[in-house]
């Protein structure tokens, strides 16, 4: 009786072990995700982040040094050409323009007297009461005389024009992005000039100054449109156009860029200098071409006879499942890409046709992600 038990315990066991390895071989066999080749419109794409600023920024500065008295602008505020932005305290300029001015009085003083002794000597030289040398000496001293009346009126013109230059003015019509400047505030120009304020000029119209990779580099050129949106309106998404590629690259952690300057309306003022702008730059559109997901260029078997025998074609490539439900090579060209889909040029594909995009079976057998696209 227990013998009988026991070959009927090892039976079942058996059994049961022969199931779970059928079982195993079915779950490791290929199982395919596949997608349909169609026709659609595919819009070739360069993104890149930048930032919004004011076509023309003017830094306003001084050329002299001082205290800040006034200040007649603030933040935000609308200004017009000569406008009065700030003034210095004049009383240290007011008072080297008298002092010139007082030199220069006393240097004409000293020019009329050296004329007349000039006019004396020559009426004398014609009568021969004096020398030849006695007349030259008059006449020197009379062009000497000139000579410091010249450099005297050049030091009150100097004069004159630092004290106009206590009065800070705006150089352009425009809005004031920064003011960097109080009241009683020292600056001091030597060797740079302070900075006091900055105003954009005209901020109906603005810029984007954005970074592109040296690989995407090559794609860009003048005039391709460009769509961007900015953190502050997410839902809103705003056009511009390329304006210049700048030819100075910048190298940052091994990383080469260049700058690319977009052209943006802003003629409600809603962008504001400073945002940052997450761009795409329109390379090329095409309508309704053959395409593909281009998960399905990337897909390789995890068995390709080719590559076992050393021998792997080159090129791009799709899989198609064959009459035995084997992937099979089918050799395609491909034109742009939008990342989703690429275009296939030439090639034995047609609508509707099945290509394989991910092998969900490598995923229960090694716990990574299928190759290709899942959705």
């Amino acid at each position: 009786m227990k013998k009988t038990g026991m070959v009927a315990v090892l039976f079942i066991a058996v059994a049961a072990g022969g199931w779970w390895w059928n079982s195993r071989d079915k779950a490791a066999e290929p199982q395919y995700r596949t997608e349909a080749v169609d026709r659609g419109d595919i819009s070739a794409q360069v993104s890149a982040n930048g930032t919004l600023n004011p076509v023309v920024l003017v830094n306003v500065g001084t050329q002299v040094s001082g205290t800040v008295r006034r200040i007649e602008a603030d933040f935000n505020q609308q200004v017009k050409a000569g406008q009065v932005l700030a003034e210095l305290d004049p009383a240290l300029f007011q008072a080297a323009l008298a002092q010139s001015r007082a030199n220069l009085a006393n240097a004409q003083a000293q020019l009329e007297l050296a004329e007349a002794n000039a006019a004396r000597m020559q009426t004398l030289f014609a009568q021969e009461y004096v020398s030849r040398q006695e007349l030259d000496q008059a006449l020197a001293a009379r062009a000497q005389a000139a000579a410091q009346v010249r450099l005297a009126r050049a030091q009150v013109t100097r004069d004159r024009t630092n004290l106009g230059f206590t009065v800070i003015r705006s150089p352009v019509d425009g809005t004031v992005i920064n003011r960097q400047v109080d009241v009683g505030q020292t600056v001091a120009a030597s060797f740079q000039t302070p900075t006091l304020f900055q105003i954009g000029k005209d901020l109906t119209q603005m810029q984007i100054d954005s970074t592109v990779s040296e690989a995407d580099i090559g794609q860009i050129r003048v005039g391709q449109p460009v769509r961007f949106r900015v953190d502050a309106f997410p839902d809103l998404e705003y056009s511009g156009a390329v304006r210049q590629v700048r030819l100075n690259a910048k190298t940052e952690q091994n990383v080469v860029t260049y700058n690319v300057v977009v052209d943006v309306a802003n003629p409600d003022l809603a962008l504001m200098p400073g945002m940052t702008a997450n761009l795409r730059v329109e390379i090329e559109t095409r309508p309704d071409v053959l395409r593909v997901p281009t998960a399905a260029l990337r897909f390789r078997p995890q068995a390709d006879p080719a590559a076992e025998r050393g021998s792997t074609p080159r090129g791009a490539a799709v899989h198609v499942l064959g009459a035995d439900g084997k992937p099979v090579r089918v050799a395609v060209r491909t034109g742009i890409s939008d990342k989703a889909y690429t275009e296939i040029v030439s090639g034995e594909l047609k609508p509707g046709d099945s290509v394989i995009v991910a092998d969900l079976a490598a995923k229960k057998d090694n716990g990574s992600m299928p190759r290709g696209r899942l959705f």
